[in-house]
Formats: C-alpha cells, structure tokens, sequence
C-alpha cells in the first residue's frame, strides 16, 4: 500500500511534503483502525467503566484512544516523509505528556499511560511496523532501519495525550455544570 500510495498516481511532486496527504489519511486510518480492533484496549475500557463508577465510558475511551493512534501514527508518517529525526517528535511529546500530567487528575494518569501501552499488542504492531517500514522503503531517500521504525513509539505515545485531554475536557464539562 505504502508504494501505491507514493507512487506517481497519488504524488505529484514528490519534493513536498504536502503532496503525501493520501499517505497521512491512509497511516490515520489504520492507526484508527487497528486500535478499534485491539483486545486488549477493549478489555481496559471494560475495567476502567467499572472502576471508575460508569465516569469513564467504554466506548468513549476507546474512540478516544483511536484517535490518539491515528493523530500519532499520521504525524510518524509525516516524519518518515520530511525525514526529520525520530527524537525531536518523541522528546517533544513527552514534554507535553509531563506537562498534562502535572495538571491531570492523579486517578487518570496511570489509565492514560496505559492506553498508550494496550494500543501496541497484536493487531496494532505488526500492522503499523509494516506500514513504517514500507513507507520509507517507498520514498527515496529514506532507509527502512533508521525511517521504518519508530511509528510505534507515535502509536504508544499520542494516546496518552489524546486520554489526558480527554479526561481533562470530560472534567470541565462536568464541573462547569450548575449544581441542582
């Protein structure tokens, strides 16, 4: 797919990182995918509505963690296409986790850190591993070893972002209401 989507069909000028957008809404939409498809991400969600007394809904969590996925795994395709290093987007990412955590409710964050490790099991790895992998085998310029790899680390990432903000923006609904 990565080499259909890069090829002179989809890529009119291959020198911009703009004429990708196929490659960035394909790596979204598998990142969104698999993560919907993932066990393990399903049987956290069950645990956390009943841990959490229905506040945290199943559904809601794991649609919250799909796009986390999906945001992360477009922005690592994008990566992969400018070919711009692997650590500035991580250590940039980890800041603003601290930072969200800092002002997170502490009962979230370690549910938050956790959807980040569930969205990399079965069905998200090898999926995500074969499209960063083909993706930078397709671009030239790019070397499978030191490109391919990494989209992983986007899909662990993002979703503790996306589940911090989440958490964040359900708690200010909620506590912007007048109480009764």
């Amino acid at each position: 797919m990565a080499t259909q989507l890069t090829s002179a069909d989809f890529i009119h000028n291959p020198a911009h990182w703009q004429s990708y957008y196929w490659v960035y809404i394909f790596a979204g939409c598998i990142g969104f995918a698999t993560t919907i498809a993932e066990p393990s991400l399903l049987a956290v969600a069950i645990k956390a509505n009943q841990v959490s007394g229905g506040f945290i809904k199943v559904k809601a969590l794991r649609i919250t963690v799909a796009i986390g996925v999906a945001i992360g795994i477009a922005l690592g395709s994008f990566r992969i296409v400018i070919g711009w290093p692997l650590h500035y987007f991580i250590i940039s990412g980890y800041v603003l986790v601290l930072i969200q955590t800092y002002f997170s409710p502490k009962s979230i964050i370690a549910l938050a850190y956790d959807s980040g490790g569930v969205t990399t099991s079965i069905v998200t790895v090898p999926i995500i591993a074969a499209l960063g992998l083909g993706l930078s085998s397709a671009i030239e310029g790019r070397n499978p070893l030191i490109d391919g790899f990494g989209l992983i680390a986007f899909a662990s990432l993002f979703p503790i972002i996306s589940v911090l903000a989440y958490v964040k923006i359900i708690h200010f609904l909620n506590h912007d209401k007048p109480n009764p």
